[in-house]
């Protein structure tokens, strides 16, 4: 039977990850950049031959084989080259398949949130009960708002007091602040200044006869008619 058929192709090794492959093509270009700088070494012995070689043979000779160690070079920093563009390729390609998976992560989430959002609105934000919770809310407001002004009212204030009434008698009351104020602003009597001295008396008190009278004239008195010693 297995000659007819044939038999099924055993499962290969999986195939290397963009990771692996990119670790993979760095290593191979380590290892050119190794042999470059040896080569570069041996150019520069080649170099310092030339400068002390007085042979025309022998610097033909040394010519040539610096032209081999030159050609070396050049052909593994072509590989080298390639090698950084395949590095580069693979680089692009693993950053576009995370790309790829982030937004597809970030697509299974919105999709989430939207079926979510969707089932918080039919369930348990619906706006015929918001409108109901706004007009409570309102109607409770000016409710308060009467019953503030209620509670501001003077009750001890009648409401048929006639205004005309009111101004006659603040006019009044205002005549009177004045009379009380201008009596409140007047000096007492016992210190306003007399204008007329009281007479001089012409006895002592007790049968005590005349007041003498100064020679150079009339004796001196305080205001309560008693003489001052000059």
């Amino acid at each position: 039977m297995n000659r007819v058929f044939g038999r099924k192709k055993a499962p290969g090794p999986p195939p290397p990850s963009l990771g692996e492959a990119s670790q993979g093509v760095g290593g191979r270009m380590e290892s050119i950049d190794v042999k470059v700088a040896q080569l570069d070494k041996e150019l520069k012995v080649y170099r310092d031959k030339l400068k002390t070689t007085k042979s025309p043979a022998a610097k033909k000779n040394i010519q040539k084989r610096a032209m081999e160690v030159l050609k070396r070079k050049r052909m593994y920093e072509t590989q080298r080259d390639q090698l950084a563009g395949q590095q580069f390729n693979i680089d692009q390609a693993s950053f576009g398949i995370e790309s790829a998976k982030a937004t597809v992560s970030t697509i299974s989430a919105m999709k989430a949130a939207n079926t979510e959002l969707k089932g918080v609105m039919k369930n348990d934000l619906k706006i015929d009960d918001v409108d109901e919770l706004a007009d409570d809310m309102a109607e409770m407001m000016d409710e308060f708002q009467e019953i503030n002004e209620a509670l501001a009212q003077n009750f001890a204030t009648p409401d048929d007091i006639d205004e005309a009434d009111l101004e006659a008698e603040l006019d009044m009351l205002g005549d009177e602040l004045e009379d009380e104020f201008a009596e409140e602003d007047a000096v007492p009597s016992y210190l306003q200044e007399s204008t007329s001295l009281p007479a001089q008396p012409t006895a002592i008190p007790g049968g005590g006869g005349k007041v003498p009278v100064a020679a150079s004239g009339a004796q001196k008195v305080d205001e309560y008619g008693l003489p001052v010693e000059t």
